[in-house]
């Protein structure tokens, strides 16, 4: 097994572009270009909370990043650079190079290079913490809180999958291993929307990625914007792996699912021509699913139009006594 310092430079430590001071050193320095601001975010993945022990660790190094990169994506910012930390049982080759090589694959499809972190010893399975920095001019951030009364409502790609494969291997649901294999990558493998982020910057009002589920993550928006919305459940991007689903295991999925990151977003109904355009400039399909209302809450209707009743949470790491 390699010691600390040598799994750095054999997995970690790779050319950085000029200007930039990467792994080696006390702290990472980079550029922020003139005019803009700094966009950071930090996330934390635990064994047997967000992974299972016998992930694919190529995967789980490209989820590990991508999952930071959605934020970005949902800020409308361009990465930066990124810095990792891990809590690891043991130094084990056969785990840290395909971890890597998942990490520093989508890295660069993003040109966000690792710049610095950390590795330490656990005694309590892995952990992994990391931080996203990006940039984003000022007055065009996709803040939660810009959403108004009118607004369209986007939402990219698909829903649904990544919350049934969760289930399926979770043991929630009974075994399917034909629907398992539909499903699991959309769970392991989630592609951060960073081009459809930056084409929506400035056009874009308000947006979030879905990391917890629609209807919450929605809701956070309607909570900082102080609105509310109504959702058209026929139009939502349902994933074709879900059809034949029970339908009450699929509304969960589809309205209440996290492990998404896809975006949700509005923006005037005036510029549903000019979103469409973004979308295809950035090669992601997105689906005009609701409106902004000024009245609070949230209202799902069915193909009826009728309201639909005991509309399913999302994901809490802290769940209340009271909460389902």
């Amino acid at each position: 097994m390699p010691s600390e310092f040598e799994l750095i430079a054999r997995y970690f430590n790779r050319p950085v572009a000029p200007g930039l001071l990467g792994v080696g050193d006390d702290c990472a320095l980079f550029p922020v270009p003139a005019g803009h601001h700094v966009a950071t975010s930090t996330d934390l993945l635990v064994e047997g909370r967000h992974f299972y022990p016998d992930v694919d660790p190529q995967a789980l190094g490209h989820k590990s990043l991508a999952v930071n990169l959605s934020d970005l994506a949902a800020m409308g910012a361009r990465p930066l650079g990124c810095v990792l930390g891990l809590a690891m049982p043991r130094a084990d080759d056969a785990w840290l190079a395909p971890f890597s090589q998942g990490w520093h694959a989508l890295g660069d499809a993003w040109q966000c290079p690792l710049v610095g972190g950390d590795t330490t010893g656990s005694k309590l399975g892995l952990t992994i913490s990391v931080t996203v920095f990006g940039a984003v001019r000022p007055g065009q951030a996709l803040r939660r809180d810009a959403a108004r009364p009118g607004d369209d409502i986007w939402v990219s790609g698909e829903l649904g999958a990544a919350d049934v494969a969760y289930r399926l291997l979770d043991g929630q649901l009974p075994a399917d291993p034909q629907r398992l294999a539909a499903t699991r990558r959309a769970l392991e493998w989630p592609q951060p929307r960073v081009g459809l982020g930056l084409a929506l910057a400035g056009l874009a009002h308000a947006a979030i990625d879905i990391s917890d589920g629609l209807l919450q993550d929605l809701g956070h928006i309607l909570a900082a914007s102080r609105a509310g919305a109504e959702l058209r459940y026929a139009d939502l991007p349902v994933a074709a792996s879900l059809d034949g689903l029970d339908e009450a295991v699929r509304r969960r999925a589809v309205l209440g699912g996290g492990d998404v990151y896809e975006l949700c977003f509005t923006a005037a109904a005036s510029d549903r021509a000019r979103v469409q355009q973004a979308a295809l400039r950035a090669d992601v399909r997105v689906t005009h699913v609701g409106s902004v209302r000024a009245e609070p809450g949230v209202v799902v209707r069915d193909a009826a139009g009728r309201a639909m009743a005991d509309l399913p949470a999302g994901f809490d790491h802290f769940p209340t006594a009271a909460q389902p």
